[in-house]
């Protein structure tokens, strides 16, 4: 309908500067949007105010010579001048019905664009932490993620929907010691539960499934585990008792300790795999952080971020992306001085790994809290020279 009615405004345009020999370019850009109230009818058009100025008339003289133009059609029922100079028509009932017989016959390839030049677009959306269920602010992220693949899909793009699972980390470090003092207190072992760890009752229930799995193999005393462990707290007494304890549950558990971290990780991914389905969402693929690592490809893009200048190394080793350059507020650092990459890293390498396999265009669905990470991810993309139109970040 909309492409119905800009057909005929253009076509009295075309008149009224041959008949009246008005000054009006071609192909005039104009909108034709729903209106906002019914009274006024189904859509108006601004091409009068923006032509006003051009012209040296006034808009209304200008819609009304636009209305007297107008060819006739079947699908419009009416046309009216509106102040201050819109153009308002209000479609036949004929049109609306037809629309909707379009709708009953085409069903679900109603509005889908043509694919004569598809597009190919990555969509990561959601990604939430798997240290934990998902809640109802994921859900609203499920849902509008979701939403835009479809509408993508529908105008004619090649959609990818990924979930980027952030499985190697601290993060999952602390799910992993949670989920062991857990499975001890159920083996007999009464250890304090650190202020850091994760206390949701869904840690218990993977504790026992370890438990079942395990018996008592990962059972250790608590004289093990507490000997010498920094005193727990708030702030930052409690992120050096969680640090020191995640170390010492490695020490204690050896190899063992890939099993409980495995446990912990395959547990939350399973059940958000299963929250999502019966939501109705699925993805092309869960894409595993500690893949980046495995397949050199966090070390693949530090090395074209430091061929392209954008690397410098501090005098303890660290080495700084040099962001502020490239639209951040700061430098960032890359890898620490003790060699071990950040989280921005990864996320880099990500980015890049993105475009490697091909999409001509990124986006990113990020939750509203992550606003401060939109510059440092366009800094990344200007690093590995990516154009700015090819990534877009929305925040919901």
């Amino acid at each position: 309908m909309k492409e119905h009615l800009r057909e005929l405004v253009q076509q009295a345009l075309m008149d009224l500067r041959r008949e009246r020999q008005w000054a009006i370019p071609d192909d005039y850009a104009f909108a034709i949007d729903r209106t906002r109230h019914k009274e006024h009818g189904d859509f108006a058009c601004n091409v009068a105010l923006l032509l006003a100025k051009p012209l040296g008339r006034s808009p209304v003289e200008i819609a009304q010579a636009i209305v007297e133009t107008l060819l006739p059609s079947r699908h419009v029922a009416q046309v009216a001048v509106a102040k201050p100079g819109f153009i308002n028509f209000r479609m036949s009932n004929s049109c609306l019905h037809g629309v909707v017989r379009q709708v009953l016959e085409m069903r679900d390839e109603y509005g889908t664009g043509e694919r004569d030049s598809v597009e190919s677009i990555i969509v990561e959306f959601l990604s939430a932490n798997p240290t934990g269920p998902l809640h109802v602010g994921h859900g609203r992220g499920a849902a509008y993620g979701d939403s835009l693949c479809a509408l993508l899909a529908a105008r004619g793009a090649s959609v990818h929907r990924e979930y980027y699972v952030n499985d190697h980390g601290r993060q999952v470090d602390i799910l992993a010691v949670s989920v062991w003092l857990r499975y001890l207190e159920l083996v007999g072992v009464a250890v304090p539960f650190p202020e850091r760890g994760y206390k949701g009752e869904y840690v218990y229930d993977i504790a026992r499934e370890l438990k079942r799995v395990v018996g008592d193999d990962l059972r250790r005393s608590v004289f093990e585990i507490n000997a010498d462990l920094p005193t727990d707290g708030a702030d930052e007494a409690g992120e050096k008792h969680i640090d020191a304890l995640i170390v010492r549950t490695r020490q204690l558990l050896g190899e063992a300790y890939l099993r409980l971290y495995g446990a912990g990780l395959e547990a939350i991914v399973s059940d958000i795999r299963e929250d999502l389905t019966a939501f109705g969402v699925q993805f092309d693929r869960w894409y595993y952080e500690s893949s980046l690592a495995e397949h050199g490809r966090i070390t693949q893009a530090i090395e074209r971020l430091r061929v392209a200048g954008h690397i410098r190394v501090g005098d303890d080793g660290a080495h700084w992306f040099a962001t502020s350059t490239l639209g951040d507020e700061k430098d960032r650092v890359v890898i620490r001085s003790n060699g071990q990459p950040t989280y921005f890293a990864s996320d880099i390498a990500y980015l890049l790994d993105k475009f490697e396999r091909g999409f001509d265009r990124a986006i990113y669905v990020l939750a509203a809290d992550h606003h401060g990470y939109v510059a440092r991810l366009r800094a990344a993309a200007r690093g590995l020279a990516i154009a700015d139109d090819r990534l877009e970040i929305l925040l919901v």
